[in-house]
């Protein structure tokens, strides 16, 4: 059987901010789902490009060397792999994270 995911229900796995959960697979790749709250830290992935998609709330991508992305419910941003960024939350946001799953969340 192949199983439905229910996003709303994956929210309730979440138990602290900052802390992505695995929602599903896909080849080597994965789509995790964490609660952005505050502001993350500056980083970067040097071999990865990291897809942002906001499922509910707003979010800033900061980004160093280029403008800031705004991000409202429904939108998404990718960030190229070496791009140096920094999230953060306007207000308590769930956001999936499509990325290659070999991907850390922390970055380099």
């Amino acid at each position: 059987m192949i199983p439905k995911i229910n996003l709303d229900n994956k929210l309730k796995e979440i138990e602290k901010p900052w802390s992505p959960i695995e929602v599903a697979r896909i080849n080597e790749y994965v789509i995790r789902m964490a609660l952005f709250n505050g502001e993350y830290h500056w980083h970067k992935h040097t071999n990865e490009d990291e897809l942002f998609y906001v499922y509910r709330g707003n979010i800033v991508i900061q980004l160093r060397d280029f403008p800031d992305i705004v991000l409202h419910e429904g939108e998404m941003a990718l960030v190229p792999r070496g791009v140096e960024h920094c999230p953060k939350a306007l207000e308590p946001s769930y956001v999936l994270m499509f990325e290659p799953a070999v991907l850390k969340s922390k970055g380099d």
